[in-house]
C-alpha cells in the first residue's frame, strides 16, 4: 500500500498525473495531486468502530479523549426503599422496563467513502421486548416517509448519507409497557479534506542566519489533520531538529536560523486522520538575500501554547514552544512553583512538552524558555485540567407501596461541577405538587400507580452529559432474596471488618431478624445492624465464626438466607535483607517468607518499582525460586545499574493480601591502580556525609566489595551557591514580592543556613536587608504603605550559614505590585448575530494602576442564576468577543469584568440579548431549471418558515464543479436565478433559504453538464422539474425560455 501511494505522489510531483490534469484544466500538476491511502476493507464497520472524541480541547494540538462514556450506571437504592434485583432482568419470566445493552456512538463518515450506509447502533433488553424510535437534534425521525432510513432491530441505517441532511446529534428512544428511556447523544460527523488554493505562492527571501516562518495555510477539513513538509522533491521530507520545527497546531514550518542548505522549494503536505486523504500545497521557494549575513540576535518565541490550555483528565497534553534566533536557541521547560510532572516527556528537540495521563495535580503555570548567547525569552501559560461528569452513587430500580415516599439522589463529580435534569419515559420531568427536584434529588410524595415508569437522571457540565436509568414499580410482595445473596461462605482474618449482606426484595419493607446458630443476635459495640438489613461485625475474632441466618418478614410472608463465617489468623510477611548495596556484576537472593493460616493457600508476586517482574523477558537476570509452600526467593544474577530500585513481595490468600519492600542500590566502583593502598576523594561538597567501599577487579572479574567505611562528614564552609531565578510575583498593592529557587541541602555547606534578601528603590544607594532563616523558603514579601504601585526595585538574594555570608545572586529589577483592576467596563453592548452567536463589545476606562491583562465575559440564560454563568476570557486590549455555540431563540444576560495577575475587577452592569430563531427547516421545493448552453435558469417554490423559525430574507444558489469542495454563491431575493457555468464539466447546484438565523436546509442536489459556452444545436431546450415528492418530470419545449427570469 505504501509503495502505491509513494508512486502516486512521485507522479504528481513530476507532472505525469494526466487524468487529474484533464479533470482540472489549467491547474499545475506539480501541486494538484490528491493522495489517499484506502483502507484494505471497504466495510463500513471500519468507520463505525472509530469513536470520535465527542469533546476536544480547543487549545491543544493533540489531546486523546478518555473512554469515559461507558454503559449506563445505576444509583444504589435509598435506605428506606427495597428494590428488585438487576439479576431478575436476565430472567425471561420476569417483566421489566427497557435497559440499554448498546447505545449509539459518535461516527465520523468520510464524504467520499465507497460505503453508502451509516449504522447507528442501539440495542436494549426488556420484557416485553422493547420497540425503538430515533431522534435527530431532538426531533423524531419519520422513518416511513424517507426511503433512506431503515430500522434493523434497534439500529438506524442511513443510506446515501448527506452532510447537509444527516449531520447532527442522534438519540435512540426505546419503549415497552413499563416506559421509555432515552440514549446518550451520538454525533454523526462527516470527514473530508479540501484542496489547497491553486494560487502560486510568492518566494520568501531572507538573509543567511535569519529566522523564517513558512506558512502552510491548510484547506478546509474535518476532523483533525497531520502536517509534514517536503523539501524540493519527494521523498525528501523536512527533518525536525533543534533548528527546524513543524507545528501541529498551525501547520507552519519554523527555521530558527537559515543556512545555505535550506535554499529550495517547500511543499506543505496535510493528511486527514480519518480518511488518510493527503493533499499538497503549492511550492513556496526559499531564497537568500545578497545584502549580507544576519548578525546574532536574542531568541524570539514564534510559536507557543495558548495562555490557557484546557485538557480532560486522563488525556495526553502536548504544548509547543519554538523560537527563532542566532545562535540557534535551546528550549527548556519548567512548572512554575513546582516540579515538572515525572511522567512528562520532551519531544522534537525539546520544542514539545508532552504530559501523558494528565491529572488535576498537573494543573498550574508552565514556562517555556528560549535561550542563546545573546539573551533569552520566556512564555508562560496556564494548564487547566477538567473532568467529565462521573457517577459517585448509583441509582437503582425501586418498588414502593402505594402512598410511600420516593427519594432518589443523583450525585456525580466533575469539573466544572455538574448540574442535574430528570426524564420520565424519555421526556423532561418538571416539579409538581407532589414532585420535588433539588440539586439532583428527586422526591415523590404519596406515590401512586401513575408515578410508575422509567426515570433517568442526567448529570452534565460544559464538557459532557451522562445518563443513569431506573425503573419505578408500585408493587406489593412477600420478601425474596436474589440468587447472589443465597448460601455463601465468607472468609476473613482476625481484626477485619465483616459485612454479611441481607437485602430482601419486598414491599412493604420487611422486618429483619438475625440469628447466629439458634440464638437471636443483639446489637452491641461490635455487632451493628445496617439500615438496609445487612450485618456488620467490627474487629472480627474466632468467637464470631459460625452459621448466620437473616430472616425478612412482612404482611405477605417471610424469607431467609444463611451465611457461614470463617475467621483466620492474619498473614504476616518477612522480606530479607531490608536494604542492600551491590556493585555491578554481583548477585543476590531476596527471601520472602509468609506466616499464614495453615488451612489457606498462598500465592507470591514479585515487583520492581511497583511493576510486576516479567521473568521471561529479563534476559535471565531474574529467577523465582519456591522451595517451600510458605516462602519464595528471588534470585538476581549479574546485577546491572538498571536493576537498582524498590523490590516488593506481595503475598495473597483467600482472606487477605500483604506486601513488603526492600531497597537495592547498585554502584559502579572508581578504578585505581592495583598496587595502591589508599586514595583521596576530592571535590566533595562541604558538610555532607559520605561512606566508602573498595572493590578489587582484574581481567578475570570483580571480587566482593569491602565492608562500608564509617560515615564521614566533610567540614563546614561558607556557602558558595546563591539562589537561582530571582524574580517578582503578583501581590497586593504596596507589596514587593520577591521569589527564588531554594538552594538544595547538598549545597548549603553547613548548619544555620538561610537567605539575605537585599533590595532598594531603583536609583538609590543604600540596600535594605532582611534575613530569612528558613532554608526551604522561596519567597519574601515586603509591605510598605508608602511605596507606590509599580515602583521599580533592584533586588538580590544572598546566602549564609554559621561559617559566614556567601555570594548574592545577580541584581534584577522587580516592580512593586499594582493590584487588581478597580473600574468596571462601560458601554457594554450585546448584539445577536445568528441562532447561536452574540457579539459582545465594551469600552474600558484607562487606569494608571490595576491595568487589565484581559477581560472575562460571563453569560447565562434567563431562567438561570448568575452563579451558573459560563465564562470566556480575552487577552490583551481586546474590546469585543464573539460568543458561539449558544441556544437558539434564547434570552441571555451578560457581564464583563477586567482581570490581571492580582485578581478580578468589578463586573459591568448586566446587558441582555436574545439569539435569533433557528433558520428554516424546509428546503426550497419543486425546483425547475432550463439549460441553454452554459446558462442555467432556475425557479423554485418559496420557503414558508414555521412559527419558531426565522423569516426568509432571500435565497442562496450554491454551485460547484463535481469533485471540488468550494462552492460559488449567488444571492437573490427572488425565487429564481440564472447561473453561468464557466468551464466544461458536471456541476452540482443547490438552493437554500437565507434568514437572520442563518442558512436553511439546502434543496436536493441538481447535476447539470456544462459545455463551456456551447449552444444547443437544435431549437429546443429542456425543462426539468425536481419535486419534493422525489418524482421528476421532463418536458420537451419547442421554444427556448429566456434566461433572465421566469
Amino acid at each position: 500500500m505504501w509503495l502505491s501511494w509513494k508512486l502516486l505522489l512521485y507522479l504528481s510531483l513530476t507532472g505525469c498525473l494526466s487524468d487529474y490534469s484533464e479533470a482540472v484544466p489549467g491547474l499545475p500538476t506539480s501541486y494538484a495531486a490528491i493522495l489517499r491511502i484506502k483502507s484494505g476493507s471497504s466495510s463500513l464497520a471500519s468507520f463505525n468502530s472509530k469513536n470520535r472524541p465527542r469533546l476536544s480541547s480547543p487549545s491543544l494540538g493533540s489531546v486523546s479523549s478518555p473512554g469515559w462514556r461507558g454503559t449506563t450506571q445505576h444509583y444504589h437504592s435509598p435506605t428506606n426503599l427495597y428494590h428488585f434485583s438487576e439479576t431478575f432482568k436476565h430472567d425471561e419470566s420476569v417483566d421489566y422496563g427497557p435497559v440499554f445493552v448498546q447505545e449509539p456512538d459518535d461516527i465520523i463518515f468520510p464524504t467520499d467513502s465507497e460505503e453508502k450506509k451509516v449504522s447507528l447502533n442501539c440495542q436494549a433488553r426488556g420484557n416485553p421486548t422493547p420497540t425503538y424510535r430515533w431522534l435527530r437534534n431532538g426531533t423524531e425521525i419519520d422513518i416511513e416517509s424517507d426511503y433512506r432510513f431503515s430500522l434493523i432491530e434497534g439500529s438506524l441505517i442511513i443510506s446515501n448519507p448527506s452532510e447537509m441532511k444527516d449531520s447532527g446529534q442522534y438519540q435512540c428512544l426505546t419503549t415497552n409497557m413499563f416506559g421509555s428511556i432515552l440514549s446518550r447523544e451520538a454525533v454523526l460527523q462527516f470527514a473530508y479534506l479540501g484542496n489547497f488554493s491553486g494560487r502560486t505562492r510568492s518566494a520568501v527571501s531572507v538573509r543567511e542566519g535569519q529566522g523564517v516562518v513558512l506558512m502552510c495555510s491548510p484547506p478546509l477539513h474535518s476532523p483533525e489533520i497531520i502536517y509534514s513538509w517536503v523539501f524540493n522533491e519527494f521523498p525528501s521530507f523536512v527533518a525536525e531538529d533543534s533548528r527546524r520545527f513543524i507545528s501541529q497546531e498551525t501547520g507552519n514550518l519554523y527555521i530558527s536560523k537559515v543556512q545555505t542548505s535550506d535554499v529550495g522549494s517547500y511543499i506543505c503536505l496535510v493528511k486527514n486522520t480519518v480518511t488518510n486523504a493527503r493533499v499538497l500545497s503549492p511550492p513556496t521557494p526559499l531564497t537568500l538575500r545578497n545584502d549580507g549575513v544576519m548578525g546574532e540576535y536574542e531568541p524570539k518565541i514564534e510559536v507557543h501554547f495558548p495562555y490557557i490550555v484546557t485538557a480532560a483528565r486522563g488525556t495526553t497534553v502536548k504544548m509547543e514552544c519554538f523560537a527563532l534566533g542566532n545562535p540557534v536557541p535551546t528550549i527548556s521547560w519548567r512548572k512554575v512553583n513546582g516540579h515538572n510532572p515525572s511522567k512528562a516527556r520532551l519531544r522534537k528537540s525539546q520544542a514539545v512538552l508532552e504530559i501523558p495521563n494528565v491529572q488535576l495535580e498537573d494543573s498550574g503555570m508552565y514556562e517555556c524558555k528560549a535561550e542563546n548567547s545573546r539573551g533569552r525569552n520566556v512564555f508562560r501559560g496556564q494548564l487547566q485540567v477538567y473532568t467529565y461528569p462521573h457517577w459517585v452513587e448509583k441509582l437503582n430500580d425501586t418498588q414502593l407501596d402505594s402512598g410511600d415516599q420516593l427519594r432518589w439522589e443523583c450525585k456525580a463529580t466533575g469539573k466544572p461541577r455538574p448540574t442535574y435534569r430528570w426524564l420520565k419515559n424519555g421526556v423532561p420531568l418538571w416539579p409538581q405538587s407532589r414532585i420535588e427536584m433539588i440539586n439532583g434529588v428527586l422526591m415523590i410524595h404519596s406515590a401512586n400507580v401513575s408515578d410508575a415508569g422509567m426515570y433517568q437522571c442526567l448529570a452534565e457540565n460544559k464538557y459532557g452529559t451522562i445518563y443513569a436509568s431506573a425503573e419505578l414499580k408500585i408493587l406489593a410482595s412477600a420478601p425474596t432474596f436474589p440468587l447472589n445473596q443465597m448460601r455463601k461462605t465468607i472468609i476473613v482474618t482476625k481484626g477485619q471488618e465483616v459485612v454479611i449482606e441481607c437485602k430482601p426484595e419486598a414491599s412493604p419493607k420487611p422486618t429483619i431478624t438475625w440469628k447466629k446458630g439458634d440464638k437471636v443476635l443483639r446489637e452491641n459495640k461490635r455487632i451493628i445492624f445496617l439500615p438496609h438489613g445487612s450485618l456488620r461485625i467490627l474487629n472480627a475474632s474466632k468467637s464470631d465464626e459460625g452459621r448466620y441466618l437473616c430472616q425478612g418478614v412482612n404482611v405477605f410472608g417471610s424469607a431467609e438466607i444463611i451465611a457461614s463465617l470463617s475467621v483466620k489468623e492474619p498473614t504476616r510477611i518477612e522480606l530479607t535483607p531490608k536494604k542492600v548495596e551491590l556493585t555491578v556484576g554481583e548477585s543476590i537472593v531476596l527471601s520472602c517468607k509468609a506466616l499464614h493460616d495453615s488451612t489457606m493457600d498462598v500465592t507470591f508476586y514479585w515487583t520492581l518499582n511497583g511493576q510486576p517482574i516479567d521473568f521471561e523477558k529479563e534476559g535471565g537476570h531474574f529467577e523465582s525460586i519456591k522451595a517451600q509452600a510458605s516462602s519464595a526467593d528471588l534470585m538476581i544474577r549479574n546485577i546491572l545499574l538498571m536493576h537498582a530500585g524498590r523490590y516488593g513481595c506481595r503475598v495473597q490468600t483467600a482472606a487477605d493480601t500483604v506486601s513488603d519492600e526492600t531497597e537495592l542500590l547498585v554502584r559502579v566502583p572508581d578504578l585505581i591502580s592495583g598496587d595502591m593502598e589508599s586514595a583521596m576523594a576530592v571535590e566533595l561538597n562541604p558538610w555532607v556525609e559520605y561512606e566508602f567501599r573498595v572493590v578489587a577487579t582484574n581481567k578475570i572479574g570483580t571480587g566482593d566489595p569491602s565492608a562500608p567505611s564509617r560515615v564521614i562528614r566533610t567540614n563546614e564552609a561558607v556557602p558558595k551557591t546563591p539562589p537561582a531565578n530571582v524574580s517578582g510575583r503578583s501581590g497586593r498593592r504596596h507589596e514587593l514580592v520577591i521569589a527564588w529557587e531554594p538552594v538544595s541541602e547538598e549545597f548549603q555547606s553547613g548548619e544555620g543556613f538561610g537567605y539575605i534578601v537585599a533590595f532598594r528603590p531603583n536609583g538609590t544607594r543604600g540596600w535594605k536587608e532582611k534575613m530569612v532563616t528558613s532554608s526551604d523558603a522561596s519567597k519574601f514579601i515586603y509591605r510598605d504603605e508608602s511605596v507606590p504601585p509599580l515602583t521599580p526595585f533592584e533586588v538580590k538574594v544572598g546566602v549564609y550559614n554559621n561559617k559566614g555570608d556567601g555570594p548574592f545572586s545577580p541584581i534584577v529589577v522587580i516592580c512593586s505590585a499594582e493590584g487588581e483592576p478597580t473600574a468596571a467596563p462601560i458601554d457594554v453592548k450585546a448584539t445577536s448575530l445568528s441562532v447561536s452567536e452574540i457579539l459582545v463589545a465594551w469600552k474600558h476606562i484607562k487606569e494608571s494602576l490595576g491595568r487589565p491583562q484581559g477581560f472575562e465575559v460571563g453569560y447565562w440564560k434567563d431562567m438561570q442564576q448568575e452563579e451558573a454563568a459560563e465564562k470566556v476570557k480575552t487577552e490583551g486590549n481586546e474590546s469585543s468577543i464573539l460568543l458561539t455555540g449558544l441556544e437558539g431563540n434564547t434570552l441571555y444576560h451578560l457581564t464583563v469584568r477586567a482581570y490581571n495577575a492580582a485578581g478580578y475587577g468589578p463586573p459591568s452592569t448586566a446587558v441582555h440579548a436574545a439569539t435569533k430563531k433557528s433558520p428554516p427547516s424546509q428546503a426550497p421545493g419543486n425546483i425547475m431549471w432550463i439549460q441553454d448552453g452554459s446558462h442555467v435558469s432556475l425557479g423554485w417554490e418559496p420557503v414558508r418558515p414555521l412559527a419558531n423559525e426565522s423569516d426568509v430574507m432571500g435565497y442562496k444558489v450554491l454551485f460547484r464543479q463535481e469533485g471540488q469542495s468550494n462552492s460559488q454563491v449567488i444571492e437573490t431575493q427572488k425565487t429564481s436565478a440564472v447561473v453561468l457555468l464557466p468551464d466544461v464539466g458536471v456541476y452540482i447546484i443547490e438552493v437554500c433559504a437565507v434568514s437572520e438565523g442563518g442558512d436553511g436546509t439546502a434543496s436536493p442536489q441538481i447535476r447539470v453538464p456544462s459545455f463551456s459556452g456551447g449552444k444547443v444545436t437544435s431549437a429546443q431546450s429542456t425543462l426539468h422539474v425536481l419535486s419534493t415528492s422525489s418524482s421528476s418530470v421532463t418536458l420537451l419545449l419547442a421554444l427556448i425560455v429566456p434566461s433572465t427570469s421566469w
